[in-house]
């Protein structure tokens, strides 16, 4: 078998090319050319402003989950978070998260650990708002078709899971502390000493789930950056002329995060471009406008990360072969002390016998 094909960035290429086809097969030349006219491209000031105005919202989110451990200066963690995005939607499937872990890692001097336990918390706070958003739709009388409902109540039962969880972790920390050191520490030290490191860095990483005002502030940025996210949709109505309520916007963002909840293509190539495509023909919309409103949003979307990420490479003369390379390093890291740890199980296995 040819090597690219075992390679993600093959197969996500791939299809989003299917994805995107599909959704432009069945636009001509002209339709395009009769919506230039009908388009006003002065909505599209507001809306690139808010997309900014996002990203740096989004950046000071994460700076809040940190803060307690290390305070970054607010014009570094804009950049360095636009970066982590960029790997995000560069790297395919959930390899994006993992980029975006060993970026924040290495250049904040923060633990592995630490760094993917803030990632839990934002995954966290964006699940509440996006139900917050969902509890506002059904207050105005929007229904969510049904397929999508089943999505947000499964969302729904694991952010309270979730949420439930994190809590009992930080409230019964002693007590897991020392089950784990008499049931392990003399057994398998290596091996406890590794979970007990993990343990540190992850509860300090979601203690903010125990202070009010860091929640909140935290919640509140997460609700800001849904809100801009719903008015950049709503400016791009007014742009193409759709005669749709800030509701539908809601619809159409809610709609969108659902149906990306787990990464497909870079970039979310094609996925995208279905999800906001579907949502807007449900309210009438004709297809070729509701593809080609699809890849403007997707285009606006990507231009402040692009812009503010491509900078923070660009001043830290970093590329994406590093970090790639940081990351089969670290997987190899990983391999070597799961060898040792299985020798040393052994050597032990081995001298308890002789003893014997």
């Amino acid at each position: 078998m040819p090597s690219f094909l075992k390679k993600k960035h093959f197969w996500g290429i791939l299809v989003a090319a299917i994805l995107l086809g599909y959704c432009l097969k069945d636009i001509h030349p002209h339709d395009v050319e009769e919506l230039l006219f009908r388009v006003n491209f002065y909505f599209f000031i507001p809306a690139i402003l808010i997309e900014f105005l996002m990203m740096i919202v989004r950046a000071l989110r994460w700076r809040t989950i940190v803060e307690k451990t290390k305070r970054i200066r607010i014009l570094r963690i804009i950049p360095l978070y636009s970066a982590g995005q960029v790997l995000n939607i560069v790297l395919p499937a959930l390899t994006g998260q993992v980029g975006r872990l060993l970026l924040f890692s290495k250049k904040e001097n923060l633990s592995k650990t630490y760094v993917f336990s803030t990632i839990v918390i934002e995954i966290l706070f964006d699940a509440i708002s996006l139900l917050i958003f969902v509890l506002l739709l059904s207050m105005v009388s929007f229904v969510l078709p049904q397929q999508y409902r089943t999505i947000s109540y499964a969302i729904g039962i694991g952010t309270i899971a979730l949420f439930a969880i994190l809590y009992l972790i930080l409230q019964f920390k002693d007590g897991i502390g020392r089950i784990g050191r008499r049931l392990m520490r003399g057994r398998w030290p290596g091996l406890y000493i590794t979970l007990r490191k993990f343990s540190n860095s992850f509860t300090r990483g979601i203690g903010l789930l125990h202070s009010g005002p860091y929640f909140l502030r935290t919640l509140f940025l997460s609700l800001l950056a849904w809100a801009a996210h719903v008015m950049i949709i709503y400016c791009l109505f007014k742009s193409f002329g759709f005669e749709l309520p800030i509701a539908s916007a809601v619809v159409v963002m809610v709609i969108n995060t659902l149906a990306l909840l787990i990464p497909i293509t870079p970039g979310n190539a094609g996925t995208f471009e279905l999800a906001v495509t579907a949502s807007l023909m449900a309210f009438r919309i004709i297809k070729s406008d509701a593809v080609l409103f699809a890849l403007a949003l997707h285009i606006l979307d990507l231009i402040p990360i692009f812009l503010l990420g491509g900078f923070f490479f660009r001043t830290e003369r970093l590329s994406l072969k590093e970090i790639e390379d940081e990351g089969e390093k670290e997987k190899f890291l990983n391999q070597m002390d799961d060898a040792e740890a299985v020798a040393g199980s052994n050597i032990k296995s081995s001298c308890s016998h002789e003893g014997d």
